[in-house]
């Protein structure tokens, strides 16, 4: 039994394609979606670890056989012709599980009956005694589906689902099943989450399935450890050793992973189902490491310093909320307290109701469809709310003018104005000298005034100032007086008048969310850099446009670009195409995923006088899919130089699964490489702060660090602000 077979794993509607992804990391082969479950083969210890491992499956079928089922005769005689004795003894128990569509024999337990008397009958007439029936526990349990009177026959390997973790009290129900808030947690990225330690909040816990399930995850958990019930226990070709071996390693990966949980909260307003959260928390032995409390919704916040993670919420149906009207009124709560509450938190919500979605007032990030059982839901994902400009303060500011000097000024605030000065007087002659029109003055050099300031020339001098949001802990009349003193302290030192002087609030952010819309006002500032000139918009997104830190990056590439071949993938607004394009590149690419960037991006070229009809070309596509075609492609095309700077994280509906910089960049770095030629070099960059390069699978590339010579002057205080490699063919590939 240690040769390959091929198996079959169900799973509710909807979970088909996270699924396959789960069984791949399993170690299954030549996985292939079905309807509502995924086929593929593996040997005997991968089959197993399957029915150990998978949160996401429901049972895990072993196929024996197919044939043609049109009468009940033709179905006893197809079930005879498997012999039994290789499964079960012949004093053993049974169960059949008989399902059919489009078929002749419709009724479902008769066709059980005739498949039983089938297996029966053949083991009486050989060994004069037989087998039987066992519903809840059998040594063999058997599936029969006849689609359009063909009949697929399997064992069912798991023996019951294995939604049914063992944590659960006998007889128990949940509005979510356990495999299926594993596929929403999945969805909604809480491996991404965990993995740097963020923290999870369910503030309608209920019996505490969503907590439990990432708790387990966070902990390396198998999902069936628990379980003492499985389907091939008491089959015959089952391996003892080769599972217990399975259960060891599960037991030590336990006892190292649990170490490794996040804070982890459920509240709910409902103490009934909190003692069941609760009892079922302790079955698992992770009560230590979940809290489960009783709180109203616009209660629900946790400690003040858990970093924000992951908010994900199940709201109740109409059962436990006495009416439609109450479910109604339940969401236009919700929706203050996520904006008031929770908005540095990435919000999930699965939902049954998606009609009531707008009383949220919060734009959707993306959205997926699934099944609670038989009723469709959507599992809607929301990103935080990083940017409040503070252009309503500097406006009210100017229309009731104070006489500011330094005499008014608080012992913050002047400590404040000298470091600023300072950095003016150290800076200034530095800018001068390197013809920089655009630098960073200022990045948190003081505690108490955590800010990024950045000084842009044009025709006139504009200072963007983000603010990195206070922590919890710090207290918020505290924090606002700080930011007011802050903004005295820019007015006294530049002298300009409040529409010159920008001031945000930055959050920490997820993805591609730095990148989305916060304002309208369409207002557009040219500047220029290394001899090229830029498009940056200091209203309307959180970033301006051009990312500072990359100066010398950029430089790098205009300085290698004469004569070659240049791609940009990851593009943004195109800088580093313009840099490359003035510094001779005869043909650019220029790849990002989203339109309004790219059409950023043409105007930056065209404002350097380059057009896509010169060579310059402008691919609107999801950069991971797009490499991915690319390899695949019967001609691949080379370029001599690519530029590849990816997000942190990305979860974007319009990507076709999430992307995470640390845990995709091996396999993002070879595709690239695919596409250079022989003597081609390719620069990629970071800006996640804990990243760690794993090149050692890419041995055909050589690797060379270039951080500190890409970190400008105005960065040296922070050298992780970016991470930066120029990779080349190893030499015995050319």
């Amino acid at each position: 039994m240690n040769s390959e077979r091929n198996y079959f794993i169900t799973t509710p509607k909807g979970l088909e394609s996270l699924l396959a992804d789960e069984v791949r990391e399993l170690g299954g082969r030549d996985v292939k979606l079905g309807q509502a479950g995924v086929n593929f083969s593996a040997d005997l210890k991968t089959a197993y670890r399957v029915c150990l491992w998978s949160r996401l499956g429901n049972r895990v079928l072993l196929p024996l056989a197919q044939f043609k089922a049109a009468s009940p005769e033709a179905l006893y005689d197809g079930i005879q012709q498997t012999d039994w004795a290789e499964h079960m003894s012949e004093t053993g128990t049974l169960a059949v599980q008989f399902n059919s569509s489009n078929s002749a024999i419709t009724h479902t337990l008769y066709g059980a009956l005739k498949v039983k008397d089938a297996i029966v009958d053949q083991f009486r007439d050989r060994f004069d005694v037989r087998p039987s029936v066992d519903r809840e526990r059998p040594d063999i349990r058997i599936n029969v589906y006849v689609f359009r009177d063909k009949a697929r026959l399997s064992l069912d390997i798991a023996g019951e689902s294995l939604h049914r973790r063992g944590y659960r009290a006998s007889g128990a129900k949940a509005p979510l099943k356990e495999n299926l808030a594993a596929g929403l947690l999945r969805q909604a990225g809480w491996p991404e989450t965990f993995n740097k330690h963020a923290g999870l909040i369910d503030p309608m816990c209920g019996s505490g399935t969503l907590p439990i399930e990432a708790a387990m995850m966070s902990a390396d958990i198998a999902p069936g450890l628990l379980r003492d019930y499985f389907g091939f226990k008491g089959w015959l070709q089952h391996d003892e050793a080769l599972w217990q071996e399975l259960r060891e390693e599960a037991l030590q990966r336990r006892e190292a992973g649990i170490k490794n949980i996040p804070p982890i909260y459920g509240f709910d307003r409902d103490g009934r189902t909190l003692a069941s959260a609760r009892e079922n928390v302790q079955r698992i032995g992770l009560q230590d490491q979940i809290v489960f409390e009783r709180r109203e919704l616009d209660q629900s916040q946790p400690l003040s310093d858990v970093e924000p993670g992951l908010l994900i919420i199940n709201p109740p149906y109409g059962e436990r909320l006495g009416s439609e009207e109450g479910v109604a009124k339940l969401y236009g709560q919700l929706g203050k307290v996520l904006k008031t509450v929770f908005p540095a938190w990435q919000v999930s919500l699965f939902t049954g109701a998606p009609e009531l979605l707008y009383r949220l007032r919060r734009p959707i990030q993306s959205s997926g469809d699934f099944y609670n059982g038989a009723l469709p839901c959507k599992l809607v994902q929301y990103a935080p709310l990083m940017v409040e400009p503070l252009a309503q303060a500097v406006e009210e500011q100017a229309a009731a003018p104070v006489a500011i000097t330094e005499g008014n000024l608080s012992s913050g605030a002047q400590m404040l104005l000298n470091r600023l000065r300072k950095n003016v007087k150290n800076l200034k002659r530095w800018a001068k000298k390197n013809g920089i029109s655009c630098f960073r003055l200022y990045d948190a050099d003081l505690p108490e005034y955590a800010l990024a300031i950045d000084l842009y020339q044009s025709k006139q001098l504009w200072v963007h100032c983000q603010e990195y949001a206070p922590p919890k802990s710090v207290d918020a009349q505290k924090a606002q007086q700080r930011r007011d003193e802050a903004l005295q302290v820019l007015q006294l030192l530049f002298e300009l008048p409040p529409q010159q002087l920008i001031f945000k609030t930055r959050q920490r952010q997820k993805g591609l969310a730095q990148y989305e819309k916060q304002n309208n006002r369409e207002q557009f500032i040219e500047v220029i850099e290394g001899g090229c000139r830029f498009w940056v918009n200091f209203h309307d997104y959180l970033d301006t446009g051009l990312f500072l830190d990359h100066r010398l990056t950029r430089e790098m590439v205009q300085g290698l670009a004469k004569g070659k071949t240049v791609l940009n993938l990851f593009a943004y607004t195109g800088s580093v195409t313009v840099h490359a394009a003035v510094g001779g590149a005869v043909e650019t690419t220029t790849v990002d995923m989203s339109n309004t960037y790219l059409e950023w991006a043409q105007r930056n070229l065209e404002l350097n006088g380059f057009t896509e009809e010169g060579g310059h070309k402008c691919v609107q596509a999801d950069c991971v899919q797009w490499l991915i075609n690319q390899t695949r492609a019967a001609a691949v095309p080379q370029y001599d130089l690519i530029f590849l700077d990816p997000p942190t994280f990305s979860n974007s509906k319009r990507m076709e699964q999430t992307f995470d910089v640390q845990r995709d960049h091996v396999a993002l770095i070879g595709r690239a490489a695919q596409l250079l030629k022989p003597n081609g070099t390719l620069i990629f960059s970071t800006n996640y702060r804990k990243f760690k390069l794993e090149c050692g699978v890419l041995d055909n590339l050589h690797f060379e660090e270039i951080s500190r010579a890409t970190i400008p002057k105005d960065f040296s205080r922070n050298e992780r602000i970016h991470y930066c490699w120029k990779i080349q063919l190893n030499r015995l590939d050319l």
